[in-house]
């Protein structure tokens, strides 16, 4: 099963668990980046971010390559920002074409975690959601807890 895992990751934590999936499968990884990607100081960031996420922004994405015909399956990355998934996420899933496709979810946050899953699922429609979870603050505390709850979670992939 071609797989690719799609992400957009901030402070590192979900390019952690792309780079564990990686290690555990033959996948393709695609990771996104707004055009207005620069340092942000903590509360910076909290701004520039909730208030996207709020206010329903779709950031502008730099240049990437995706064609969602060549994969049976699509596994897409986000953090939970001000109780959705972050922003770059909507500019993708609304422009990548993606239906029809088995998909499977998964969010970082920092324990805010709020109904953001059901927002990510509800904005796939049209796809088979096979797996999604969550990671608190991955980046924090990498080691064996979190590889075993990856290496779990991709065997609901059945790649």
């Amino acid at each position: 099963m071609k797989t690719a895992v799609v992400y957009y990751s901030l402070d590192g934590n979900c390019a952690l668990i792309a780079n564990e999936i990686k290690a555990l499968l033959n996948v393709d990884l695609i990771q996104l980046y707004t055009k207005d990607e620069k340092k942000r100081s903590f509360m910076g960031r909290m701004f520039w971010g909730g208030g996207m996420a709020v206010m329903r922004k779709k950031p502008a994405l730099r240049p990437y390559t995706f064609d969602p015909s060549a994969y049976d399956l699509i596994v897409l990355g986000v953090p939970v920002w001000a109780g959705f998934p972050a922003p770059p996420i909507d500019t993708f899933i609304s422009s990548a074409g993606i239906s029809g496709k088995k998909v499977a979810l998964y969010l970082c946050h920092a324990g805010g975690m709020g109904k953001s899953l059901a927002k990510f699922m509800a904005m796939l429609s049209g796809n088979e959601i096979i797996a999604a979870t969550d990671f608190k603050d991955p980046a924090r505390s990498p080691g064996d807890a979190v590889k075993q709850k990856i290496s779990d979670w991709v065997k609901a992939f059945g790649v």
